[in-house]
């Protein structure tokens, strides 16, 4: 491994972090787990929350995030 790829996976590595760092920021004002055909059952001692769609949206938008990146 040479100098070039540790500084390559250095900026990847730190650019992610700010990157996550941000969305954790924002998160209040993102309708994560509140979108349309994700499911939350609330009970009396219960509470359960499955955000399907959201987890397909950030899935679609990493995909092309990645592909992007590839190439």
């Amino acid at each position: 491994m040479n100098f070039a790829e540790v500084g390559r996976f250095l900026l990847v590595a730190g650019v992610s972090v700010t990157f996550i760092g941000v969305v954790f920021l924002l998160s209040d004002k993102l309708p994560v787990g509140q979108l349309p055909g994700d499911i939350n059952v609330v009970k009396n001692n219960f509470r359960f929350s499955f955000p399907i769609m959201t987890c397909i949206l950030l899935s679609v938008v990493l995909t092309i995030v990645a592909n992007f990146f590839s190439k």
